[in-house]
């Protein structure tokens, strides 16, 4: 129906490297997050801090720096949604992709479901996060009035 306002057209491809798009915009930043953070409390960095489950929690100190950086990176990858995604629509798809394929990573990096209640309850808090604020931002921009009247105003 070509004469449908913003008509979706089936596209792979398009659907296929914004998930890579995605992943990378998470990874970076959760990565940037958390070298700061360390940097911050002079840590030594480590994966540990992103794939293994048990690290998160609120009885040592790194586990409660990292569930903050999970947290800021979910504000980070939001704008991610809004740069790259730009539909308030599919921000909750993506959002739960990124963490779906987070979640296999951590089961691939420590050979094991993770089970840990905290790491649980930090990646729904971020995927909460992640997707309202994602697809807020989005819609404010897709509410935005579009100008009928291109044309410069002339005073005659």
């Amino acid at each position: 129906m070509a004469g449908q306002f913003r008509s979706y057209v089936w596209d792979p491809l398009l659907i296929l490297s914004q998930i890579v798009l995605m992943q990378t915009v998470y990874y970076g930043s959760l990565g940037l997050w958390l070298a700061l953070v360390d940097g911050l409390v002079r840590s030594t960095p480590s994966l540990d801090q992103m794939f293994d489950a048990e690290i998160l929690g609120f009885s040592t100190p790194p586990g409660r720096l990292s569930m903050m950086s999970f947290i800021l990176n979910a504000l980070t990858c939001a704008l991610g949604l809004l740069y790259f995604i730009r539909r308030g629509k599919q921000c909750l798809d993506f959002t739960v992709t990124v963490h779906f394929f987070h979640l296999l990573g951590c089961w691939f990096y420590s050979s094991r479901f993770p089970s840990a209640l905290t790491w649980w309850l930090v990646q729904a808090v971020c995927i909460a996060l992640m997707a309202v604020i994602g697809e807020y931002l989005c819609m404010r921009t897709e509410l935005k009035e579009i100008p009928l009247n291109s044309a410069p105003k002339s005073n005659v």
